[in-house]
């Protein structure tokens, strides 16, 4: 049975894998497709608005809090899992 130190170093390395996956996701999605891809999404249209400027605008902020619902989700889960859930 793992000891106290070793559940929550181990829980602590489960939450930082999850943030830097979802962080990276928020970061591909508000740099890469509001600035580096911009120009070959500025050729599909939503709602009259070009998809890159979409991003650049919107876009980035609708996925970053969906990526914090997700986040809730995946720690919740995480709590379950170690023992820290009341």
């Amino acid at each position: 049975m793992p000891t106290k130190q070793q559940k929550a170093t181990a829980y602590w390395k489960e939450n930082v894998k999850y943030l830097f996956i979802l962080l990276s996701i928020w970061f591909a999605v508000s740099y890469g497709a509001g600035i580096l891809f911009k120009d070959a999404l500025n050729h599909i249209k939503i709602g009259g608005f070009k998809l890159g400027f979409w991003f650049a605008q919107q876009g980035a902020i609708y996925v970053f809090v969906i990526l914090i619902f997700v986040y809730v989700h995946l720690m919740n889960k995480l709590d379950k899992k170690y023992g820290y859930d009341e």
